[in-house]
């Protein structure tokens, strides 16, 4: 594709060289770069793409695109210049998002690409979507957490949001499979570096906004303001689907052009849910006034539901089908996902791991089985938000009759450091039903072997996750096998 072309609207104004160079390639990455690519210099946290603009040039870039005069002049040796372009942005993260988007053909504005974004819930809510039309008969795609899929062709996925490159490819993948839908998971993060711009999307909904990735907005006005840009961003001809119940719900909806819509399982709205009873089997649900029975549970998943059945019905859904299909859905991988075992021992795996996701869990644990001794497992990603730490250690001693606090992806972080921090948050009575045990294969065990019987034991913090990051890197760690294993050990 032309130079030009792919440029267009980004921003950036070609400062030597031509506009009409064949370009085969965008990168970002350095050692990514190809003969014939154009390499896109990003100023990153860890390192700037302005370091490496010579080698790039050495390894065949035809383009460059740079942001920082300075840095450009310290890399550019004489050499390398002939028959080379160079490409002036004003941001070099927001000309990459518009140029992947062109590079690909704008993928996004032949699918139906549907957004969501909160603290919690974005990966329950994607999933179940995609899962949800593709049983309607629609060929979808989705991007989340734990997986991307092209159809039903899907791989592992590594960021909440991808690179726009990889969005843009993977939206192109599905354009070209034939998707009609995409449903994709997008983080404050995500908005904040640019990584969504140039996509068009149809629907944007918002979960929820509790404490979270404050070790990178720093302040949670500026975690509130990021997820807002998604909303203040959508065109006149989109939707805006928002919980009503959460108090900055309405705050995403200031500003918008798009079409708004809401949902609300305590008050009057578009669309509403109620939560009738419910067990570890699942939970009935009354949703505009018909009731259905899910095999989901709790009062979060009751308002993930909601979300997914608006989106259904803005996007034209019939009522009964869109009911129907959700009557079907089976959880999400890791999110209250529960094993049975001896003596009548419940295991509860999911990925809460924010101080409102734990408190949600639990508290729906307490509501079911209220009688059950409730022991919580959890611990706290190192080298994140060291805030949310003691909070999340009052939480577990307030609704809790026994803890074990343990390691989460401790990184680079020294897991007791982490382990004291979540202690700080706890009175003596908290500390005192609480065991502090680094190993985590040793907590899970330990809580499993001194559970009374009956006992409803939650696992925070993994849910999906095969893997703990520690600093020897990325190992293998599945819950579910060492769960297994204890409850064999355990009869």
């Amino acid at each position: 594709m032309r130079l030009d072309r792919i440029i267009r609207g980004s921003g950036c104004t070609i400062t030597a060289g031509s506009g009409i160079l064949e370009i085969d390639a965008i990168c970002s990455d350095s050692r990514k770069v190809t003969k014939g690519s154009v390499f896109v210099a990003v100023k990153g946290f860890a390192s700037d793409g302005h370091d490496y603009i010579a080698l790039a040039l050495g390894k065949g870039a035809k383009a460059i695109v740079y942001q920082d005069q300075e840095a450009l002049d310290r890399q550019i040796l004489p050499p390398y210049l002939d028959g080379i372009a160079l490409i002036k942005a004003e941001s070099s993260r927001h000309a990459l998002a518009i140029m992947a988007a062109n590079f690909y053909d704008n993928p996004s504005e032949k699918l139906t690409l549907v957004g969501i974004t909160g603290t919690n819930g974005k990966t329950t809510t994607v999933t179940l979507l995609y899962r949800m039309f593709m049983g309607l008969g629609y060929n979808c795609g989705l991007l989340s957490t734990i997986a991307n899929y092209v159809g039903t062709k899907g791989e592992e996925a590594v960021n909440t949001t991808s690179d726009p490159l990889t969005i843009n490819f993977l939206l192109s993948e599905m354009v070209k499979a034939g998707c009609e839908y995409c449903f994709m998971e997008v983080s404050s993060i995500g908005v904040e570096q640019d990584r969504i711009a140039g996509l068009k999307f149809k629907v944007g909904i918002f979960s929820n906004l509790t404490h979270d990735h404050l070790d990178y907005h720093k302040t949670f006005a500026e975690y509130l303001r990021c997820k807002k840009l998604f909303f203040d961003r959508l065109e006149a001809d989109a939707y805006a689907i928002t919980n009503i119940d959460d108090k900055n719900g309405s705050v995403m909806l200031q500003n918008t052009k798009a079409k708004q819509v809401t949902y609300s399982c305590r008050s009057i709205a578009d669309h509403t849910c109620r939560v009738m009873e419910q067990s570890f089997e699942g939970m009935l649900l009354k949703l505009d006034g018909v009731e259905i029975w899910s095999r989901l549970i709790g009062l979060h998943n009751a308002y993930n539901l909601l979300a997914i059945y608006t989106t259904a019905i803005t996007l034209g859904a019939k009522q009964e089908e869109a009911l129907t299909a959700l009557s079907t859905l089976e959880p999400a991988p890791g999110r209250l996902e529960n094993l049975r075992g001896p003596r009548d021992i419940t295991v509860i795996i999911d990925y809460a791991h924010t101080p409102d996701a734990l408190e949600n869990v639990l508290k729906t644990l307490r509501e079911i089985a209220p009688d059950r001794q409730l022991i919580c497992l959890f611990g706290c990603g190192g080298d994140r938000d060291k805030t949310k730490r003691p909070e999340m250690g009052r939480i577990a001693e307030k609704m809790a009759d026994r803890i074990f606090v343990t390691s989460d992806n401790s990184r680079s972080e020294k897991t007791g450091d982490i382990l004291n921090d979540i202690k700080a948050g706890m009175d003596t009575a908290g500390r005192a039903k609480s065991l502090f045990i680094e190993d985590r294969e040793q907590a899970i065990r330990a809580a499993i072997m001194t559970a009374q019987e009956g006992a409803a034991i939650l696992l925070a913090g993994k849910g999906h996750e095969t893997y703990q990051i520690n600093e020897n890197g990325k190992v293998h760690f599945d819950e579910r096998e060492i769960v297994m294993d204890a409850f064999n050990q355990k009869q």
